[in-house]
């Protein structure tokens, strides 16, 4: 079974190609059934703002391409050579480095952000519960999982690790000078949503309105945060209240357009308007920041801010991927002991079997024996079987490619 992964992040793409591959939530499984009826038998789908990934294990005969047709799939005017610029794709160790790596947010737009970890955990349950987690997968995600503990108990890599929300924050912070008495509009109530208010208030906010299409959720983080709750086809009235705007809905499009925040400068009297849009489809129309007073931020302007950050993690980093190192070595001699284990078992068994066949043709030949000499005469044969497999069983160990060169001569079962 080969491992592979395909996709794209915010270093292969920008957020224009980024957004029409993005999967929401509940179209995950559908895409993953895809795969599973071109023979695809595990796979994981991670989706987020700055990747969109298929990892699978590949069984034999099962092309490559797969992962990157599940990703185009079902998407009018996306074409496999149209991601070609954008696409990486990773193979057996290759691939679980790269997870691994993921796992650590060694890969993520700010390194040490704790984010990543648990939308791939999410990732993997979903993957799980629908039936699409076999033996392959789940054991490099859950060594991914241990790996990224490790790198954060044995390293400094949490140490200061700023979030996506935190450096739009400190973006809206140099656009304004200083955030005091600001009057901030965060249209999502996700995890994002949530770490912006909390770094909105400690960076002086004055008033912090709430707009999400689950109420029940929008009024959690309202308690949370004593904001106030603005029904969401409410949210483009109360647009021109406020100075600072953080778009991280889930929505599949657009849902603020130039003509909406034109309305809202001309009430605010042509006062400057700074709107960040984390989300991933964007949910607003980049003609805004054509505007006068309008000040538009994408996620891949973050950029700027956390290139900083990734410096100054530059050798914390290092010991990290030390540790990175190390975790894929011991996992893949792992897997490959586990893949080489049935090949090595029918082996045996076979030498076995020959060896009791002859044993049993020449006893007549031998005579009565004593106890001590069918002993000896067992363990004589044993010992030449013994030596006569261990080649053929240290190789293989050595050179994974000659398993199959192996299965094929002594015509073993697969």
């Amino acid at each position: 079974m080969k491992l592979a992964l395909t996709g794209i992040n915010h270093r292969t793409a920008p957020v224009q190609v980024r957004e029409k591959l993005a999967f929401r939530t509940e179209d995950i499984p559908k895409a993953l059934g895809w795969l599973q009826s071109r023979g695809v038998r595990e796979a994981l789908i991670l989706s987020t703002c700055n990747r969109v990934e298929i990892a699978a294990a590949l069984p034999p005969g099962v092309s490559a391409d797969t992962l990157l047709d599940g990703l185009v799939a079902g998407r009018d005017g996306l074409t496999p050579e149209a991601l070609q610029p954008h696409l990486y794709f990773f193979e057996d160790a290759d691939a679980i480095r790269h997870l691994f790596r993921v796992a650590a947010s060694l890969d993520s737009m700010i390194v040490g952000e704790p984010q990543i970890l648990g939308q791939l955990k999410q990732a993997y349950v979903q993957a799980r519960d629908n039936g699409f987690l076999g033996g392959v997968l789940d054991t490099v995600l859950t060594r991914a999982f241990n790996v990224a503990k490790r790198i954060r108990s044995e390293t400094e890599i949490g140490q200061s690790a700023v979030s996506v929300s935190y450096a739009a924050v400190e973006l809206a912070r140099e656009i304004f000078g200083s955030l005091n008495k600001k009057s901030v509009l965060i249209l999502g109530a996700g995890k994002m949503s949530e770490g912006a208010a909390r770094h909105l208030l400690r960076a002086g906010a004055s008033e912090i309105l709430i707009a999400n299409r689950t109420a029940e959720r929008a009024r959690e983080v309202a308690e949370l945060f004593g904001g106030e709750i603005v029904p969401y086809e409410n949210f483009p009235q109360r647009l021109g209240e406020v100075d600072i705007v953080i778009a991280s809905s889930a929505a599949p499009g657009y849902v603020i357009g130039p003509e909406m925040v034109r309305r809202a400068i001309e009430a605010r009297k042509n006062q400057p308007m700074f709107l960040i849009d984390i989300a991933v489809p964007r949910n607003i129309d980049p003609a805004v920041n054509d505007l006068e007073h309008a000040f538009l931020y994408d996620i891949d302007d973050l950029q700027r801010l956390t290139g900083r950050n990734l410096q100054a993690r530059k050798e914390v980093a290092q010991e990290a991927e030390k540790i990175v190192a190390e975790e894929v070595s011991r996992l893949e001699a792992r897997l490959r002991e586990r893949e080489l284990a049935p090949t090595i078992v029918n082996l045996q068994e076979q030498f076995e079997e020959i060896r009791r066949e002859a044993l049993e043709r020449y006893r007549s030949k031998l005579g009565t024996l004593t106890e001590e000499q069918e002993r000896t005469v067992e363990a004589l044969t044993r010992a030449i079987v013994n030596k006569i497999a261990h080649g053929p069983i240290s190789e293989m160990r050595r050179q994974e490619e000659l398993v199959t060169s192996v299965r094929r001569l002594f015509r073993l079962r697969q």
